[in-house]
């Protein structure tokens, strides 16, 4: 059996665990709101957004997943895969299953003809840093990351 391959129905409960584990890693376990009936939904809609593949341990068991959706670039005239969060479990680290699963989402790229894989990481991540850059990965330092959510969401929208 591959030890990378797409996310099933009946993963997606371990997977949401793996949500709330990496949430506790990045100390924002209490911004979690997502179900594992949300995800579910998401993830196995007749047309989804969102994508994902696991990671299984030599015992079946799930030891990390990434989860994604397709971003586009409207200077390459294509689209890419956004990697939503990526997490291996702390048992399976250095194990390959990181890189694993990183390979598989830039097959997925080439195998759709994607121009490219971008994600974000915390900037006091220094291990995730590090390893992301022995793949090669550049990180974007000129680019501040923007987001509107919540009450100021709320306030842009009654503008429409």
């Amino acid at each position: 059996m591959d030890a990378i391959r797409r996310v099933r129905p009946a993963d997606v409960d371990d997977v949401h665990a793996m949500i709330l584990e990496l949430a506790e890693y990045e100390r924002s376990r209490h911004e979690v709101r997502a179900s594992a009936e949300d995800l579910r939904a998401a993830l196995f809609a007749p047309n989804p957004a969102l994508f994902g593949h696991v990671a299984e341990a030599p015992d079946g068991d799930l030891a990390g997943f990434a989860v994604w959706f397709l971003n586009y670039s409207t200077w390459d005239g294509r689209h890419g895969i956004y990697l939503e969060d990526l997490y291996v479990r702390p048992q399976h680290r250095g194990s390959g299953l990181g890189r694993a699963l990183l390979a598989a989402l830039a097959a997925e790229c080439v195998s759709r003809r994607l121009t490219r894989l971008q994600w974000w990481v915390l900037d006091w991540n220094a291990p995730s840093i590090g390893f992301y850059r022995s793949l090669g990965a550049q990180a974007m330092d000129e680019w501040t990351v923007m987001r509107i959510s919540g009450a100021s969401l709320d306030d842009l929208a009654r503008q429409a």
